[in-house]
């Protein structure tokens, strides 16, 4: 459960946050100044300090440097843009405006636990890949070995083993599933079952009977019992793939079964206990879902405990080969053809095609390739992928964070099939121009940070340096 620490001087506002809070699974602590909350309490057995700017003696703000990691929020009476400003500047993870609405506390609050939980665990990955660098590293049953993978190996070493709920995010077809089965044998319910559901291949007007099953006689055709696969997955795992797909009503029942661990069926009036650990996957933006009132935002703060990206295909480096060899060497087996082979040029067109269909199409291509080979060799022409373009290819997120800090020489665009402009032979500072530019609409600047592998103030440091405007968004209350 986390803990938080509130530090406010009005007592009836410190009791009802703590009131609040703790209405939602939160453990409270308070104190009414700064002098107070040093002397009860060590700032480091806490998940996140809240705190008001303006405290008797000494600000709020003081906090901040002495939580030393600890985020926190700093809550303001003052309508001071300034205040805000500069709370931020001091380190702040973020500030909301009293008297604030509830729901806008308990969003800012999980986000920001959420954001510190991921923050440590891609630092204590960072370290782990360090000391193991000089040894070959486990990839869980999966192949390649690129560094985005490695963080995703070393995440499922940590998460595997306790009942976390686990979020996977990624492109269709670039093995979410994979991942879910080695969370799931890597934990300690790895004898119990892994159900997995595709909930964009069940029908709306199916799909919680099927995951909650039904009493007989609860509708039309209900002749019997039957235990939804919620229920069976009891003990074991449970795999949600495409869980955007999921209906509202499902949503509120899947709600209850991670808060309170119990399901009914329907058109039962009891409910049942089950212990079941959740794994679900998408390739949607369950943020902006939620925004859109398609998905539920309590839902999504309960899924993303831990989350797992996982990188499309064209991003993996020298992961494709070694991916297509392997997938040649079981077609091969299956279709009895030993002694195939790719050709040069057939290794470099896969090397270099951009794999929409990531994983999924390097295996159907593969299979093609098998069927259509001549001889022991596999040409470009058997694969059935487009010619290799002349354009330079973009590098890697992975080759980007490991290098950004570098500075190169210009670059020059080309035209793209859609009217629009893309770097060719770019040097480092010119890809993070061009990331920047074309993906904070989408993302926040956490989020920028994030898939760029630097911090945040790093972000803002470079967007200084190079003269690119933060993007507007909505005005904030201080």
């Amino acid at each position: 459960m986390p803990q938080i620490l509130v530090v406010e001087d009005e007592d009836i506002i410190r009791s009802a946050l703590k009131r609040l809070l703790e209405r939602h699974q939160f453990e409270v602590q308070e104190a009414a100044s700064v002098d107070e909350a040093l002397s009860r309490f060590k700032l480091k057995d806490f998940d996140l300090i809240i705190s008001d700017l303006r405290l008797p003696k000494t600000p709020g703000t003081d906090l901040i440097k002495l939580a030393e990691g600890i985020p926190v929020l700093i809550m303001t009476s003052y309508a001071s843009l300034r205040s805000a400003v500069d709370s931020m500047k001091m380190g702040a993870v973020d500030y909301i405006a009293k008297p604030f609405d509830h729901e806008e506390m308990l969003n800012a609050v999980n986000r920001i636990l959420a954001n510190h939980a991921n923050q440590r665990l891609q630092e204590a990955d960072a370290a782990s890949i360090v000391e193991e660098e000089n040894s070959e590293p486990g990839t869980m049953g999966m192949i390649g070995h690129c560094p985005t993978m490695q963080v995703v190996y070393q995440r499922i070493r940590k998460v595997a083993p306790t009942d976390a709920t686990v979020l996977i995010q990624g492109e269709s077809g670039t093995g979410k599933e994979l991942i879910a089965k080695a969370i799931h044998n890597n934990s300690r319910r790895r004898n119990a079952p892994l159900i997995s559901v595709n909930c964009a291949a069940i029908p709306e007007t199916l799909i919680e009977s099927e995951l909650f099953g039904y009493e007989k006689g609860a509708f039309t055709g209900a002749n019997t019992n039957r235990c939804g696969l919620v229920e069976a997955a009891d003990g074991g795992t449970l795999f949600l793939d495409e869980i955007g797909e999921l209906p509202l009503e499902a949503q509120a029942r899947l709600l209850r079964v991670l808060q309170e661990g119990e399901i009914r069926r329907i058109g039962s009036v009891h409910s049942k206990k089950v212990d079941v650990r959740l794994v679900a996957a998408t390739h949607r933006n369950l943020k902006k879902l939620s925004s859109e009132g398609d998905f539920r935002l309590d839902l999504y703060y309960r899924l993303n405990v831990m989350e797992l990206t996982l990188p499309p295909l064209k991003q993996r480096g020298d992961d494709i080969l070694e991916i297509a060899e392997f997938l040649l060497s079981n077609a091969c087996k299956r279709m009895e053809r030993p002694n195939l082979r790719l050709s040069k040029h057939a290794a470099d067109a896969i090397s270099q095609y951009d794999w929409p269909g990531n994983v999924r199409e390097l295996e159907n291509a593969i299979e093609r390739g098998v069927i259509l080979a001549e001889g022991n060799l596999i040409h470009t022409d058997d694969l059935g992928i487009e010619p290799v373009s002349t354009v330079a290819h973009r590098p890697s997120i992975p080759q980007v964070q490991s290098a950004l800090p570098s500075i190169g020489a210009p670059s020059r665009v080309i035209p793209r099939n859609d009217g629009t402009k893309a770097p060719e032979d770019l040097s480092l500072e010119d890809y993070f121009q061009h990331f920047v530019l074309e993906h904070q609409d989408q993302m926040s600047e956490t989020e920028l940070a994030q898939k760029l592998g630097i911090s945040r103030k790093c972000l803002w440091e470079r967007r200084q340096r190079l003269g690119i405007p933060r993007r507007k968004s909505p005005t904030r209350k201080a």
